[in-house]
């Protein structure tokens, strides 16, 4: 197979496989959101699975590199995607920075709602730690984050008041 086709291809499945992850972790999200812990931990073995399918996607475009770095007479390492443009095609290249445009923006939403679903699952474990603070009978702190010098408020006696926020 030529470099062109190699490129490309290469690019297509790179999305399909960015495509998948997203809506993985979007329904990750939801399940988070839902507090379903099974489905949540379900979409976190199917996003781990599809990482694992990603890394050969990335051995498949360490080769495309070598390649490409071959024919270019420099290191893989410094192979952009200019360069590889400038190897084939003038439409092909074209088609290469449209698809790599669009993998960078998948992977940048990627990213941001992993760090949501991140922020999420960090607050719920929080609120679960209150409440088994709680159960146990152990002294009760503030709930939230570590305590900055702030003292707990005055009357804070049997009664407790647990306000669950939903981002």
């Amino acid at each position: 197979m030529s470099l062109e086709l190699n490129l490309l291809a290469h690019l297509d499945a790179q999305i399909a496989s960015s495509r998948k992850l997203l809506e993985l972790v979007l329904r990750q999200g939801a399940a988070v959101r839902e507090r379903d812990a099974e489905t949540v931990l379900l979409r976190m073995n199917e996003i781990q699975a599809e990482m694992g399918r990603r890394a050969t996607l990335e051995m498949n475009r360490t080769a495309l590199l070598q390649e490409a770095g071959a024919a270019l007479r420099r290191p893989a390492h410094e192979v952009t995607l200019e360069a590889l443009c400038a190897l084939v095609t003038p439409g092909a290249a074209e088609l290469a920075q449209q698809r790599s445009a669009e993998l960078r923006g998948l992977l940048a939403e990627i990213a941001r709602e992993h760090g949501i679903n991140r922020a999420l699952m960090r607050q719920e474990l929080a609120f679960l730690s209150h409440l088994t603070r709680l159960m146990g009978g152990e002294p009760e702190g503030a709930y939230g984050p570590p305590a900055t010098g702030a003292r707990p408020a005055a009357g804070g006696g049997g009664s407790h008041r647990v306000l669950d926020l939903q981002a």
